[in-house]
């Protein structure tokens, strides 16, 4: 059995794409603090991501559980309140977001990493 092939690995592989794509936009809205005019910029939920690719479930029983709905998934807000140049760049909801992102490609990383542990073990390749 080849241990890429398996959906826990690409889904994390998939988020970490998609972490790494969102920390380097939220590095642009950083870096755009000071830009007159400028509005931060963020991906789509990576739940609302998978949503699209999964395309829309439905429920096959009355007793299965309704999905959320996908404005509720998104957890993206309108910009913030804009300075009086224009600009709309939170240098402290963006240091959060960038801080957020951190946090979820380490937490990522942690599951990857322990999950392959535990395949190598249960294959006997394990360090015990």
């Amino acid at each position: 059995m080849d241990p890429t092939h398996i959906g826990l690995f690409d889904l994390a592989a998939q988020r970490m794409k998609w972490l790494d794509q969102r920390q380097t936009v939220l590095a642009e809205n950083v870096a755009n603090v000071d830009t007159p005019g400028y509005t931060p910029r963020d991906l789509p939920a990576f739940a609302a991501t998978l949503a699209d690719a999964a395309g829309t479930l439905r429920r096959t029983s009355a007793r299965q559980l309704a999905g959320a709905a996908p404005e509720l998934l998104s957890g993206r807000g309108r910009p913030d309140a804009r300075a009086p140049d224009g600009n709309a760049v939170s240098l402290d909801t963006q240091l959060k977001n960038i801080a957020d992102t951190a946090t979820d490609q380490q937490l990522v990383t942690t599951i990857y990493t322990k999950y392959l542990a535990m395949f190598q073990l249960t294959l006997g390749h394990g360090n015990g």
